[in-house]
């Protein structure tokens, strides 16, 4: 009877063991970057970086910088804006086409005339 008891406690204590190491990933860099793929607060973050390649990579996308946005956007936005105009020479900004010369003077038209800014 004593050799029974003793057979099924290490049996129950084999068990215990194989169930917790069971739950451990096996490489667990490989588990952090597989939930990273798969989490919905990365997915949201492509999308904003590839809406910003879009902005980036046109100047005639309009960039509205408004009131309520925060010191963060603001800066992202206004280097998307200064990008843009050294790459093309122009960008749309709060529904106006602002221009840099090549002496790298800001400038916009208004009634057909250059007004520097």
């Amino acid at each position: 009877m004593n050799i029974f008891l003793f057979f099924l406690i290490l049996g129950v204590i084999f068990l215990v063991h194989k169930k917790i190491k069971s739950k451990k990933p096996k490489n667990l860099k490989l588990y952090k970057f597989k939930n990273k793929l798969q989490s919905t607060q990365t997915n949201i973050e492509r999308i904003f970086l590839r809406e910003e390649e879009k902005s980036f990579s046109n100047p005639n996308i309009n960039i509205y910088i408004g009131n309520y946005d925060n010191e963060e956007n603001i800066n992202r936005k206004s280097n998307i804006h200064r990008a843009r105009l050294s790459k093309f020479k122009k960008s749309k900004l709060n529904g106006e086409m602002i221009f840099q010369d090549d002496e790298q003077r800001i400038y916009k038209f208004n009634n057909g005339k250059k007004v520097y800014l």
